[in-house]
């Protein structure tokens, strides 16, 4: 018995190819790509000599993590000027070049906004904490109990501590609080004050008058909180989970109001030259329905689905997850944007299996198996710098050396995210790797294990069976196959343990996700397989491609 997904359909009746419906997009994290300077952190001119690599992958566009000024409590999701950027990582005129250089080889540029909060540095807060009537801004209220010592509410911060602040006013005395979902040093934006909606509308236009692509927004979700900022029954949830899932702070019905306003920006640079530019928010929702509602035809292009990259390693699972997925977001009219890893998650490597500081073992064949599953699927995909090496999450980094805000406020290294951002092996066999090219003594921000060398650029282009042949691989028959791409999928009858659907009226992809073989769904060698695959057989822990004769 067949099941056929529903369509991603085209809304709109316009007749251009609509280039993000299923791009594939390669996240840069900025500060571990390439460090062009020495002083071992990444930067925008590393970005510019990376091009060339990313265009022989053959990814369609570049999504960069935040450049801005800042004062880097959070690496730079801490924006204290969202017009500029950071001496760290380069000048406007370097970002112009990137962007110059990227369109040159037919690469999409997008830049990661953060809307939901900025850097306790911003002009704006600093003139908040003066007393002037700024604080309309931001989330500024009395303390509750004796002298209004205690917060306004009973909201914890994701993470940790109170999610508030007291300020000192400018005559000493204690003063009112501010609120901070993340840190505090992240103040909240107030996004009822209609002056950080026309501020937000500059800070678009000024990215794209510079000719960028799109953007990638930061906490789609959150930007307004309950306007009585009552106290929430479970104060906790989001220091728990790590997540976004207090319904008092996040998931507020206006912020659609938002999206519609940026959607409508977008679409005006668009009509000026038919160049679409896109919006891609982090939305964190409980619900593929409720996801769904944030890529109307009329707000986001797309928004990460990370049930998926959340899914523990079960066929059924994955297979619910998808079937939801394409009727519910496919369902609107937008595609899936399919996600397996991020700057904040434990890369595939490591979650799927053994946390091996080796390339090869379970983990490694899982990760090979989600990349070709998720590359066959209806949609968009995206994929996070060092995916393409077969990175593992580096899980023994010294207390001393952890710089995410997770692990200085709560004191733990439950899911702190340092572990995947650590910089990029290009080359060698010691650190720096080739990170800081010609600079043997550059310490990088973050130290690479000596193992990194098994996984350095050099060695995984000269071997065809490395992480980043089957990536290349995989993209160059996406881009080639009509059956890959945007379209529908089909389950098909499989094995217990086994995941099959077909794409057109040809193609199968099945993902075998025990470890004893099967039978393959279709005679004959695969088209393409992420690990061993005699004729008739489905290796264990591995997925492939057939094209049916």
């Amino acid at each position: 018995m067949h099941n056929r997904c529903p369509p991603q359909r085209q809304v709109d009746g316009l007749n251009r190819h609509h280039w993000w419906r299923d791009a594939v997009i390669y996240q840069v994290y900025v500060r571990s790509f390439l460090d062009s300077t020495g002083d071992g952190i990444g930067d925008l001119a590393g970005v510019r000599a990376g091009l060339p690599y990313l265009k022989k992958l053959g990814v369609d566009g570049i999504w960069l993590s935040p450049f801005y000024p800042s004062p880097q409590h959070d690496h730079g999701y801490d924006v204290a000027d969202y017009c500029d950027v950071d001496p760290l990582f380069g000048d406007l005129d370097e970002f112009d070049q990137l962007v110059g250089a990227a369109r040159r080889l037919g690469v999409k540029v997008l830049l990661d906004i953060v809307p939901n909060h900025c850097s306790s540095e911003h002009p704006w807060f600093r003139e908040a904490l003066a007393g002037s009537p700024a604080r309309a801004r931001f989330h500024f209220a009395d303390g509750r109990g004796p002298d209004g010592a205690e917060p306004p509410n009973n909201w914890h911060a994701m993470f940790g501590g109170p999610a508030w602040s007291r300020v000192t006013e400018p005559d000493g005395t204690p003063g009112q609080w501010y609120l901070h979902m993340f840190t505090p040093e992240q103040p909240d934006w107030n996004w009822r004050d209609p002056e950080v909606a026309a501020e937000f509308d500059r800070v678009l236009r000024f990215w794209l008058d510079r000719g960028v692509d799109g953007f990638r927004i930061d906490v789609a979700a959150g930007l307004y909180k309950h306007p009585e900022l009552p106290d929430s029954d479970d104060p906790e949830a989001d220091a728990r989970t790590r997540d976004s899932v207090n319904p008092l702070a996040w998931n507020q019905p206006e912020v659609h109001d938002v999206w519609r306003r940026w959607r409508s920006i977008c679409e005006e640079y668009t009509e000026r030259d038919d160049r679409e530019r896109l919006l891609v928010g982090e939305v964190s929702v409980p619900t593929a329905r409720e996801h769904a509602q944030y890529v109307r035809s009329d707000e986001l292009h797309q928004a990460f689905f990370f049930d998926l990259l959340s899914a523990s390693w079960d066929a059924d699972a994955f297979q619910k997850v998808i079937s939801e997925a394409m009727q519910d977001i496919a369902g609107t009219g937008s595609t899936v944007t399919w996600v397996l890893n991020n700057h904040d998650q434990v890369r595939t490597v490591t979650r799927y299996g053994e946390p091996a500081t080796e390339g090869s073992g379970l983990g490694a064949a899982r990760a090979r198996a989600a990349a070709l599953l998720m590359l066959a699927l209806p949609g968009a995909a995206y994929i996070y710098q060092g995916e393409e090496l077969g990175l593992p999450e580096v899980v023994d980094l010294p207390d001393d050396v952890l710089t995410d805000p997770i692990f200085r406020r709560t004191g733990s290294r439950a899911r702190i995210r340092d572990g995947c951002r650590v910089p990029l092996p290009w080359s060698g066999q010691a650190s720096p790797f080739g990170f800081t090219p010609g600079v043997e003594s550059a310490k990088p921000w973050l130290p690479q294990p000596e193992y990194f060398a098994e996984y350095a650029t050099d060695r995984a282009l000269a071997d065809t069976r490395s992480f980043w042949h089957l990536y290349r691989d995989g993209l160059q028959l996406r881009s080639a196959l009509p059956q890959l791409g945007e379209g529908t999928l089909r389950w098909l009858d499989a094995p217990p343990g086994v995941l099959a659907f077909e794409r057109g009226d040809d193609l199968v992809c099945a993902v075998n996700f025990g470890t004893a073989p099967t039978p393959a769904p279709v005679p004959g060698a695969p088209l393409l397989a992420s690990g061993p695959c005699p004729s008739g057989v489905l290796s264990g822990s591995t997925a492939a491609w057939w094209i049916r004769s």
